[in-house]
């Protein structure tokens, strides 16, 4: 994949929550809730002030993050879906569990 997001976008990939099923209860996927949680795959520049500077990004590649719900543009390239969306839109980024 060659995709470089433009400015203060990021490219990620969804993290699908783990399934558990009670009471033998089977949820189809097309009831599912989209997953707010994702991995950045590709991050921008960063976005360009009034003045001309560059204001860097918080974000870099390999950060898992949370999204919000209906955030961002959901985009399929070589056949595996991503969502790009602004920096604005990360709600948080998750540390690390050691």
């Amino acid at each position: 994949m060659n995709v470089k997001p433009l400015a203060d976008r990021i490219l990620l990939r969804r993290i699908e929550e783990k399934e558990t099923v009670r009471g033998g209860i089977i949820i189809p996927d097309t009831a599912k809730e989209k997953p707010q949680e994702g991995e950045v795959v590709a991050v921008g520049p960063g976005r360009v002030t009034e003045d001309g500077k560059r204001i860097a990004m918080e974000v870099k590649k390999g950060d898992r993050v949370l999204m919000g719900k209906y955030s961002g543009t959901d985009v399929k390239i070589d056949g595996t879906e991503y969502v790009i969306l602004r920096e604005d839109d990360v709600l948080g980024i998750l540390a690390a569990e050691k």
